[in-house]
């Protein structure tokens, strides 16, 4: 199975840039062992179970709680059975149809 998830989280009350704060969670998502890849709005994360995203999202809402009274936090899911690595799969389909894309 392949759970893809474009998941953004943020503290509401740390003022314009918290970028301080994200990084904490993008830190914790690469030393987890998900593919992920960041972009500026959010983050794609890939991982072969539901279980395994929502445990994911749930420590990230962990590292921010410490420091924040809100938090802002959206999630979007694909989950397909029988596949795997369509993080990068999805990509080249486009590719393959209209050339080189930005990523």
């Amino acid at each position: 199975m392949s759970v893809l998830v474009n998941f953004t989280i943020f503290p509401t009350d740390k003022g314009l840039s918290v970028s301080e704060h994200v990084s904490k969670i993008i830190k914790m998502i690469h030393t987890c062992g998900a593919s992920y890849k960041l972009t500026a709005m959010g983050t794609i994360i890939e991982t072969e179970t539901l279980a395994e995203v929502l445990v994911i999202i749930e420590n990230a809402y962990k590292i921010l709680e410490p420091y924040c009274d809100r938090v802002y936090a959206t999630a979007s899911f694909d989950i397909r059975k029988n596949k795997s690595n369509r993080l990068a799969q999805k990509i080249q389909s486009i590719e393959q149809k209209i050339g080189k894309v930005n990523t």
